[in-house]
């Protein structure tokens, strides 16, 4: 089984414009894994993580030997402080149909390139997985996992 392996931002201060990008990187990391933990909890192998085709990039696409799942993942912190109170946004809130016809597109470029490992799965399944960490902590408070999401 493949495990989701992001390696290690590189070391040293990023610069202040790109410190917004690293800090969604890292959060979307960590949701990926949380997500690729979920999934083999359910007995399901992790084929891919941030797995990359020609029109761009899919989360996490893992397979349990009957159904081949391509999951979009999003994650998202919980507001940050009592005193400057933010309107929490939900996680699968985004999920539009362009992302839909999106990852559709992508699972056609990876299920058609010979390079990767396909195995033999009597249905396909386009899943979204939900990520809601702790601002405070970066410790997991929800995952929502919607089957079938298109």
């Amino acid at each position: 089984m493949l495990a989701c392996d992001h390696s290690a931002p590189p070391s040293g201060r990023p610069p202040p414009a790109a410190s917004r990008a690293s800090a969604r990187r890292t959060i979307g990391r960590v949701g990926e894994e949380l997500a690729a933990a979920h999934f083999r909890g359910l007995g399901f192998g992790v084929l891919a993580c941030n797995a990359r085709t020609r029109h761009g990039e899919i989360d996490l696409i893992v397979c349990d030997g009957d159904v081949i799942v391509f999951a979009e993942v999003k994650t998202r912190r919980t507001a940050a402080s009592i005193r400057r109170p933010r309107v929490q946004k939900e996680p699968l809130a985004d999920l539009r149909p362009r992302q839909r016809a999106r990852l559709r597109r992508l699972a056609t470029g990876w299920l058609a390139d010979r390079a990767n490992v396909r195995p033999n799965a009597r249905t396909i399944r386009f899943d979204a997985i939900g990520v809601l960490l702790d601002s405070a902590t970066g410790k997991p408070v929800r995952l929502d996992h919607i089957e079938n999401a298109w």
